[in-house]
């Protein structure tokens, strides 16, 4: 199996990386903000050019001195140096090379990838001049383009494909969709297959969503640091399991939109919800230390509706006495009630304890989720019900059958409207009848025609 060839755009912050990625993939993935650290994480994306399909790594921008969190933030983009088979370094001509821009060159310098400049905002042929003093980082004839405008930006990705058909063996004119076979393994197996199963992990700010990711795909993928909103974006892994691929997606912290205060957090905010909306399953992470909040609840709320189960995870569990583990226990059957019979696993994301507990959890919801009932199952589920609790005013289910999975949708045949309230008992029926846990189940009601 071949992965599709990696194209890294690195740079220091605030240079129009992200930009240029929205430019190269034609569409507004990529957050954008007119100051430096938007971008933290590394977000893999697909993209095209003249025929030939390759991932499009974006980067948080690489200083030389910062606090912790911008350490980490340019390990990152170190590690996309290193895992790339064309590296783009972003400039930006109206300031001039800096003394962290010759800091990444000199990075650039030490790899054996191909290393592409890209003089960014030189948006009409009269700034074209500003590019011959990028000659100074000693990687080559500049190109000069403008990510927000697209002008140059052809010129750009006829060069890029050129470096990755001379990697490959290949011609760009011979480079196909069809060339290039996924490996279930690589990032890309995530957008080359959209029917994989999902796992978002989501939760409020700093709860340790991306300490868990991390233990989960058993690699320092997402910037894990003590200062909440890290994850600005939604990151997505594959990793193959014993119960097949799983693609998990990483997301920011979710606030109540009341408390959003800045650009960059509602973008984070939209994509979060996106992701659980695109989802099978979602964990929902809870900080055990602080217990569930009214933000838990309302978040909660958000991602049952979205239709995905849930799995309750109520991380630092090690760091509770008894008394403040029975407290918490009881608060999540209080509070999070409505969320049925969702499992709930005490972990430690840090040290990894209980982690491995979530596997079969994740397994069995899957099971549930794709579960497929035998009509004449279905209809003895449903005359129970109806002989236990009849519907009021005569009302009644004629016929039922399974409509479709992932989730269970149930087509309900009836003789006139059945209330909101007895659709939610035939739910609860159905629901223990076959063993669907959490999995939430959709009903479709049709009135028999006179």
């Amino acid at each position: 199996m071949v992965k599709l060839p990696v194209v890294a755009v690195v740079g220091r912050p605030n240079v129009g990386k992200s930009t240029l990625v929205n430019r190269i993939i034609g569409r507004r993935e990529a957050i954008v903000e007119p100051r430096s650290g938007v971008t933290r994480d590394r977000k893999v994306l697909e993209a095209e050019w003249r025929g030939k399909r390759f991932s499009l790594l974006d980067t948080g921008g690489w200083i030389a001195s910062g606090d912790a969190l911008d350490a980490k933030v340019s390990r990152q983009s170190e590690l996309a140096m290193a895992d790339s088979d064309v590296l783009l370094m972003v400039v930006d001509t109206t300031v001039g090379v800096t003394a962290d821009d010759h800091q990444v060159a000199k990075l650039l310098q030490r790899c054996q990838t191909p290393v592409l400049v890209v003089a960014n905002k030189v948006d009409d042929a009269s700034h074209e001049h500003a590019i011959w003093g990028l000659l100074s980082l000693g990687l080559g004839t500049p190109y000069p383009l403008s990510a927000l405008h697209g002008r140059g930006t052809g010129d750009l990705l006829d060069e890029v494909v050129r470096l990755l058909a001379a990697g490959s063996n290949e011609t760009p004119d011979d480079a196909s969709p069809d060339d290039t076979t996924l490996d279930d393994g690589s990032p890309d197996a995530a957008l080359a297959d959209s029917k994989m199963f999902a796992v978002a992990v989501v939760g409020r700010p700093n709860v340790g969503k991306s300490t868990l990711f991390n233990r989960l795909i058993g690699e320092e993928r997402a910037i894990v640091h003590d200062q909440a909103g890290t994850t600005r974006d939604a990151i997505d892994t594959i990793i193959k399991t014993e119960h097949g691929p799983i693609r998990f997606i990483d997301t920011a912290g979710m606030r109540r939109k009341a408390r959003i205060s800045e650009d960059t957090e509602y973008y984070s905010l939209v994509r979060a919800l996106k992701a659980v909306d695109n989802s099978d399953v979602a964990l929902l992470v809870i900080d055990a230390t602080v217990g569930v909040t009214h933000q838990d609840q309302r978040l909660a709320e958000r991602v049952d509706g979205a239709g995905c189960p849930i799995v309750i995870l109520l991380n630092k569990w090690e760091l509770l006495d008894t008394a403040a583990r029975s407290k918490v226990s009881a608060a999540v059957e209080r509070k999070l009630g409505f969320l049925g019979d969702s499992p709930v696993l005490r972990i430690s994301a840090l040290s990894g304890k209980g982690v491995q507990r979530l596997w079969p959890t994740i397994a069995g919801s899957v099971e549930e989720y794709r579960k497929r009932i035998p009509t004449r199952d279905v209809n003895k589920a449903i005359r129970s019900a109806q002989v236990a609790q009849a519907a009021p005013h005569g009302a009644r289910v004629l016929y039922a059958t399974q409509g479709a999975t992932d989730p269970p949708t149930f087509v309900l045949f009836v003789n006139r409207e059945l209330p909101k309230t007895y659709l939610r008992f035939l739910e609860r029926r159905l629901r223990d009848a076959f063993g669907l846990g959490s999995t939430p189940i959709k009903l479709r009601v049709r009135k028999r025609s006179d």
